[in-house]
């Protein structure tokens, strides 16, 4: 099965004029203030998500699973800029991390920026990532991956990485972008998920959702809409369309982050940066 979504285009003025505000932003500070207001260990939200799962293995009840997003290093994050984020990640105590795309904001070696802060993750079985839509420029994102590998993180390119604990399987699926992907393939993703196996998927975009629910699948990890960013009436609509943080689709519960990063503006309101710490349970449990 192939899955793809809307792709979102602008027009050369429109992103003229918005490279030209965010060169502005940058020149006048725009990532001191960023760093200051919004990732600061006092001002970045620390989201707390329970996860019921049918028929959950006694081994994976109370499992942990950290997920960060939407990091957009640039003008506006660059090295050193998660040291919060990270630390709030490792105090957690995670099983699995969980980077679910758009880790640059124009070129691909934005990504580089990011490794040193990535390489501090420290999740007991696996850290693991897939790439948004901004991932894909300049179609280097192998060379992201490369760099991400040489810190710790495996990027799951239509593939599943299954995590066996001894008392149950974890499946961590991970799918190319919805959007820029030249090809997005779920059954090559799913090939190696196993009866029995609970599986969670990691789709940076959050249309995927839907289409990924089924028995088996306890969760679906998305970002790409940033919260909105801006949640004020006229800029709102300039972003991605925000489904909500919490959806659920039959036994399959999807989270949408409002990430960590931002484009345009170094600004967020109504939705701050934020880190996703997931906890699985069984049903009935207290």
């Amino acid at each position: 099965m192939t899955l793809r979504a809307p792709v979102r285009r602008y027009s050369d003025a429109f992103l003229a004029f918005a490279l030209g505000v965010e060169v502005v932003c940058a020149a006048l500070g725009g990532r001191r203030w960023y760093r200051a207001r919004h990732l600061a260990p006092a001002r970045l939200a620390l989201r707390r998500e329970r996860v019921v799962v049918p028929d959950l293995p006694d081994g994976l009840a109370g499992l942990r699973l950290a997920q960060l997003s939407d990091l957009h290093a640039g003008r506006y994050l660059g090295r050193g800029d998660l040291r919060a984020a990270v630390d709030a990640v490792n105090a957690f105590e995670p099983d699995v991390v969980a980077l679910t795309g758009d880790f640059v904001s124009h070129h691909w070696s934005d990504a580089l920026a990011l490794v040193d802060d990535l390489a501090r993750l420290a999740p007991r079985r696996a850290c693991v990532a897939v790439f948004g839509n901004h991932d894909y420029r300049d179609r280097a994102e192998g060379r992201i991956a490369e760099a991400f590998a040489a810190a710790g993180v495996r990027v799951l390119r239509d593939e599943c990485l299954r995590v066996d604990t001894g008392a149950g399987v974890l499946a961590l699926v991970g799918l190319e972008d919805l959007e820029e992907a030249k090809r997005v393939d779920l059954d090559a993703a799913r090939a190696d998920v196993q009866p029995g196996d609970v599986e969670v998927v990691l789709c940076h975009h959050p249309a995927g959702g839907p289409r990924l629910a089924r028995p088996g699948c306890a969760l679906v990890l998305s970002g790409h809409t940033h919260g909105v960013q801006v949640d004020l009436p006229f800029l709102r609509r300039f972003g991605p369309a925000h489904p909500g943080l919490r959806l659920t689709h039959g036994a399959t519960t999807q989270l949408v982050s409002r990430g960590v990063g931002v484009v345009g503006l170094p600004l967020r309101v109504g939705a701050p940066a934020e880190v996703v710490l997931v906890e699985l349970a069984r049903e009935g449990a207290a």
